[in-house]
């Protein structure tokens, strides 16, 4: 129920919620004094009157309740954050700091200070944080970064070393890729948006060559679908999120869902080849797009970058059908800028681009969205399941 007063435009009353949910007014009733009464909804004031009959009190998630604490390591920064039941950040920290030269336990001992900090703070607001994500730049298993190699990590025990600072030792610590985790921030809001979301530089769609003779209902049918039959619902809810940093990762949303992949390791886009000849890279093998497109390459030749990710992306494109590419990280401050050599190759290289044209946005949350989405996973768990959040806190 918590969900559906979530994904509400306006406040609902109780009625309206029994008549979305099919419960009985009686057994909504009930189920709302609970949740008031366990500090996750509270009752707003009614809309103005509009005609006969009092109007009844809205429902809203509080924001003085539980909280998420969302985190991110990367290669040259440390960040946390506080992101409260609505959605809304409470607490933002970050400290820009080359973290290759630090060893992992140092690397996380920074870490947990900074997210120590956060919560403190969060809780000098009356905020109770439910629990903490981290964000990392490399592949995770069980709680396990196996390797992370921007970072120089291999079998990292993330969650162990975060717990041995004291005041995270009780809360519940996951771990997950950082461009899964920013995608799935991205997937917040898109969820809250009618329309595809346009990022910071606004959406730009890669336009396709005129029809020569287009059907007669062409009109009809692009009210109802887009090309290929594909609904409005499923193009926003469908993207492959690319996470520019000194690596590149990508997150992949199918259908409102995170695909991972059979191991779970889906999405380092950073490691195809796009110059198989080319400039030696980190992982063994050479011409992998992060040596041409990752930040410290970006630095040296924005053209060039623009180029080896539109090659990257139209293979993706060719293969999986995505219909909207969302730039995060690095690239998001400067979309404007890659956009046009990123078209260009899009253009050049996907077989359909005359049939069903490829959306490029900016990433909507810029360069939170790794510990945004982090964050926003404690806070869905508690969406998902009031009732072990109630217990937790009787």
């Amino acid at each position: 129920m918590l969900h559906t007063v979530a994904n509400s435009t306006d406040p609902p009353s109780r009625a309206w919620v029994a008549g979305a949910t099919g419960l009985t007014r009686a057994t909504v009733s009930a189920l709302v004094d609970d949740l008031v009464a366990g500090g996750l909804l509270i009752e707003v004031d009614p809309p103005p009157r509009t005609g006969a009959g009092r109007p009844a009190a809205g429902l809203a998630l509080t924001s003085a309740g539980p909280a998420g604490l969302g985190l991110e390591i990367n290669v040259d920064y440390l960040a946390a954050c506080v992101v409260d039941l609505t959605g809304a950040v409470r607490h933002r920290h970050v400290e820009h700091a080359d973290q290759r030269p630090a060893d992992p336990a140092q690397a996380l001992a920074a870490l947990g200070r900074l997210a120590a900090t956060a919560r403190l703070a969060a809780e000098a607001d009356g905020l109770i944080v439910a629990g903490a994500a981290l964000a990392v730049p490399g592949l995770v298993a069980g709680g396990v970064v196996r390797v992370a190699p921007n970072l120089g990590w291999q079998d990292v025990d993330a969650v162990a070393a975060l717990r041995a600072v004291p005041e995270l030792a009780d809360l519940p610590i996951t771990v997950d890729n950082e461009a899964n985790l920013a995608a799935l921030g991205e997937l917040r809001v898109a969820a809250h948006t009618s329309g595809d979301l346009p990022g910071p530089a606004g959406p730009s769609t890669v336009p396709s060559p005129p029809a020569a003779s287009p059907p007669a209902d062409s009109s009809a049918l692009a009210a109802s679908t887009l090309a290929g039959g594909a609904s409005r619902r499923e193009v926003r809810n469908s993207f492959l999120y690319v996470s520019g940093e000194i690596g590149i990762g990508a997150g992949l949303v199918l259908d409102g869902e995170l695909y991972r992949g059979v191991r779970g390791w889906s999405g380092e886009i950073g490691h195809v080849t796009v110059y198989p000849d080319g400039r030696p890279c980190r992982c063994g093998a050479r011409g992998c797009l992060e040596q041409y497109a990752g930040q410290e390459a970006l630095a040296r030749d924005e053209q060039l970058a623009a180029a080896a990710l539109g090659i990257a992306l139209s293979a993706v494109v060719n293969l999986l059908d995505v219909p909207v590419i969302v730039l995060g990280g690095a690239y998001a401050p400067i979309f404007g800028s890659l956009r046009a050599g990123i078209e260009a190759e899009l253009r050049r290289r996907v077989l359909t681009a005359g049939l069903a044209p490829v959306t490029l946005r900016a990433a909507a949350l810029g360069t939170d969205a790794a510990m945004r989405g982090a964050a926003d996973v404690i806070i869905r768990g508690v969406r998902e399941d009031p009732a072990a959040w109630l217990r937790r806190v009787s």
